[in-house]
This record gives C-alpha cells, sequence and structure tokens, in this order.
C-alpha cells in the first residue's frame, strides 16, 4: 500500500537503513536528523504516517508527537514509536502519549512495514467512512448558502480588484474553489481525479496558508477576501 512516510531519528545508520527498507517496499519516504526537523518537514509534506525516535536531543519524541497533535492537520495522523525503550512501562508511556504502535528496538522490519500498512489501512478506512468535520453533505451546503447569502447582502464579497494575496498553487486553489462550491472531499478527487487523502492533504494546507480550522471558517475567509476564482468569474460577468 503506497503511503507518504516521515522518519525522525538522529542515527544515521538507522535512520538510512529503515528510509532504505521502506522505500523498497513501495512507500516514499522524507528523513529527518531530530523533531525539530521533523516538525517542519511534516508541515511542508504533510505525511501520511511518522515514524519517530524517542530518545533525540534537544526534543524527544514524546515532546515532538505532542507539538504534533497541537497542530489541526496532525492531530489524527497515525504515528509509531521506533525505540531502545523496550520495557513494558516505556510502552504504556508511549501509548498513554497518544502514539499508534509501539516497536522496540532491535526489530523485524517486516513487522515495521505491517504496522505501517495496517495503520495507514485504518486510516484510510476512516476517511472512507467519516463525513467531512462531521458534517452531512447537506448541513454543509446550507452553511455555505447561507455565508455566501450573508456576505452579499452586506456587499463584503470581495471584487477582483482587491483581494488579498495568498502564495496557492494551482492545485490548492483548484482545491478551495470546490470546496467554496460546497463538494465534499469525495466529490472533489471524483472532480480532480486524485485520492481522498491527497484532498485532505491540500484542504490541510489551505487551512494552515490561511489560519482557518474548518471548512466554514475556509469558506467565509475565501469569500470574505476574494479568493475564490468561481465566485470572481460569476462577479464579472
Amino acid at each position: 500500500m503506497a503511503g507518504q512516510l516521515l522518519v525522525v531519528d538522529d542515527e544515521p545508520g538507522l535512520r538510512e537503513a529503515v528510509q532504505a527498507y521502506l522505500e523498497d517496499s513501495g512507500f516514499t519516504v522524507d528523513v529527518a536528523s531530530n523533531a525539530r526537523e521533523g516538525l517542519e518537514l511534516a508541515r511542508q509534506k504533510l505525511p501520511d504516517l511518522v515514524i519517530t525516535d524517542i530518545m533525540m536531543p534537544q526534543v524527544d519524541g514524546y515532546q515532538f508527537l505532542k507539538q504534533l497533535r497541537e497542530e489541526p492537520q496532525f492531530k489524527g495522523l497515525p504515528v509509531v514509536f521506533l525505540t531502545a525503550r523496550g520495557m513494558t512501562s516505556d510502552r504504556i508511556q508511549g501509548y498513554t502519549a497518544g502514539c499508534d504502535a509501539y516497536l522496540p528496538k532491535p526489530f523485524d522490519p517486516d513487522e515495521l512495514v505491517a504496522i505501517v500498512t495496517n495503520l495507514l489501512k485504518q486510516a484510510a478506512a476512516r476517511v472512507a467512512t467519516s463525513d467531512d468535520e462531521g458534517h452531512n453533505i447537506a448541513d454543509l451546503a446550507r452553511q455555505i448558502a447561507d455565508i455566501k447569502s450573508m456576505l452579499t447582502q452586506r456587499g463584503a464579497i470581495v471584487q477582483s480588484s482587491s483581494p488579498i494575496k495568498l502564495d496557492f498553487t494551482p492545485r490548492e486553489q483548484s482545491v478551495l474553489d470546490l470546496v467554496v462550491d460546497g463538494l465534499m472531499n469525495k466529490e472533489i478527487a471524483r472532480r480532480l481525479e486524485t485520492s481522498v487523502r491527497n484532498v485532505e492533504k491540500y484542504v490541510s494546507r489551505l487551512f494552515v496558508k490561511t489560519g482557518t480550522n474548518s471548512r466554514t471558517e475556509l469558506v467565509r475567509f475565501a469569500l470574505e477576501n476574494g479568493l475564490n476564482t468561481s465566485m470572481t468569474r460569476e462577479s464579472g460577468e
């Protein structure tokens, strides 16, 4: 099962070995030598799963996990602790901290692949069975319609002459337009001929770039600041 992974470990030999084995197993793998670098890479790449050591200088694995969970786009991100700390009390501490799997060193690489594959399948199943943000399609469509109506009545939808400028990629802009049109992730994925997981990544990036935390906040922000190209086209017709 393909997926984009992030491996964070301060031991170069182990880090490279894990990367090579996972890539041989069909995964795309980015690596970081410490938690600070790992957090920056996570924000850039939005991985499907993170594998991290616990005993690292400056910021340990527990703190790194806490930092990840504090950011909305990483709250449901699967995290595997891969560590030399293998006592039962260590594993309990790891699961209490919020990791999804705990694999002590030395480990069998095949077991790591099995854990990663299983966690990615579970994450994909949650996406397939969940409604975006717990809203059903009708509820979200009504919210978006209400926002558009309210802003139009106030004259608050910004015309193309004075929109703010944000650095969206073409694909991010396409996803934003479809979110504002009321489409859910599954519908956007079909429209853009991509996976639901990729759409989730783009939506998460839009949250980060706009400073919003939900689809309704994102829609409001886009409409108030003239960021939706389909609305701009409509207003110019």
